[in-house]
């Protein structure tokens, strides 16, 4: 699993006036980073020599497990080495194709080896994961309380930290495997 971050932490340091080791800013976009990646459903950067094992679905197209993809540099089925052009093609959309029919209707029949990700993380990927970890950032965990005259009202952090539309637009623009959703 990837374990970088998803934006520059100087650019968010200058954005909160503190230096980008700090550890509450480090800890924001870190924590950021992995909502975005839970959120998509990939690792976003860079990945090479990945390995997935897919079930076959009788069909000729089947998804890979992380896009964009790169390279393909093995397919197995059933333990035999398939050649890319003659017995699959692949798409940068994360496509794997059955060049010769269809995929079998089989568990964990297709292994191989993927490059995958992005070398440069999108812009608007770093904007969005930046605003995140900017609010994480300014609010303290745990529970914060306000009191009014005789009226309190009391605030957890995850109410306090929603996501914005652009939030939401990155996240739905980026997102793989969203058919097997509700």
């Amino acid at each position: 699993m990837a374990t970088d971050v998803l934006a520059d932490p100087e650019e968010l340091a200058a954005s909160l006036g503190v230096q980008p080791t700090d550890p509450k800013l480090v800890w924001a976009l870190t924590a950021a980073s992995r909502r975005f990646r839970g959120a998509v459903r990939h690792p976003v950067s860079l990945v090479a020599g990945d390995s997935f094992v897919l079930d076959g679905n009788g069909r000729t197209s089947i998804l890979l497990p992380a896009a964009p993809v790169l390279a393909v540099t093995s397919v197995t089925l059933d333990g035999t080495a398939l050649a890319e052009g003659t017995d699959f093609d692949w798409s940068t959309d994360g496509f794997l194709r059955c060049l010769c029919g269809v995929w079998p209707d089989r568990l964990r029949c297709l292994r191989g080896f993927y490059d995958h990700g992005y070398a440069v993380v999108p812009e608007d990927i770093q904007e969005v994961v930046i605003d995140q970890a900017r609010a994480m950032y300014r609010i303290d965990p745990g529970v914060q309380t306000k009191t009014v005259g005789g009226q309190s009202v009391t605030f957890g952090v995850q109410a306090a930290i929603g996501v914005t539309a652009q939030w939401t637009a990155a996240v739905e623009r980026y997102q793989l495997n969203r058919g097997d959703r509700p």
